[in-house]
């Protein structure tokens, strides 16, 4: 039986993602602050910026007592923010403290209690990552320093040996969220680059969530997958 957990499953790509793996098929129990609509899936409300909630779930039988009957598991760490976004001076040392606990220390945590939770499965860990992680962008810092620690996590992983454990950091392109709305709406001298984005969205060049679902879920069944801890769905 294939399991999945998937981190921000409420809305944008991580709700597309969670949905195309049910479709497949697949047992889903999504991980956000919040539930969502949808039937299907089972859902867990938890604040993954908050360390010690994310310790004291982590520490309960919700992830073993799912995964228990797995014969193939996946892990999607999806969640994770953009913001603060800007120069040094204009960032809010209260968002950093945010912004690195979801997109650095969940997906890692997550990672280790995954592995553990189901020793009897192949696991396979998809952390969503960016571009950002592989060139620096202006008023950018903080996004692109997460997201370069999961793609180092992934290629460490890979070194570890384990042939039962397979992960890869995979950017997905430039994808039409929320995300990319906020990105849009960030006054250009925080975030030199904001047109490029802007036009992005003015000529159509954004993939929708649910196509750029179907072709991460392709990459995440292959069997290639894991072959390249770092890679971007666009290859």
């Amino acid at each position: 039986m294939m399991k999945a957990i998937v981190t921000g499953h409420t809305r944008g790509l991580g709700a597309a993602i969670a949905a195309e793996l049910s479709r497949r098929g697949v047992a889903v129990l999504g991980l956000a602050r919040s539930r969502a609509n949808v039937q299907g899936i089972g859902q867990a409300e938890l604040d993954m910026s908050d360390p010690d909630a994310l310790q004291a779930w982590l520490a309960g039988d919700t992830l073993r007592d799912f995964l228990g009957d797995a014969t193939q598991a996946l892990l999607v760490n999806n969640a994770g923010v953009v913001t603060p976004v800007g120069p040094l001076a204009a960032q809010d040392p209260a968002a950093v403290l945010r912004a690195v606990p979801l997109n650095v220390a969940a997906p890692l945590a997550l990672a280790a209690a995954f592995v553990q939770a189901a020793p009897q499965a192949e696991r396979r860990i998809l952390h969503v990552s960016s571009g950002a992680g592989r060139s620096a962008y202006p008023g950018w810092s903080v996004y692109c320093a997460t997201k370069a620690a999961l793609d180092l996590h992934a290629r460490a992983l890979q070194l570890d040996g384990d042939a039962q454990v397979k992960a890869c950091s995979l950017a997905p392109g430039v994808i039409d969220t929320d995300m990319q709305a906020t990105i849009r709406a960030t006054p250009d001298a925080d975030f030199p680059l904001r047109q490029r984005f802007a036009d992005m969205k003015e000529t159509g060049t954004l993939v929708a969530p649910a196509d750029c679902a179907r072709a991460l879920v392709d990459y995440l069944l292959a069997a290639r997958f894991g072959v390249e801890p770092v890679d971007d769905l666009r290859n």
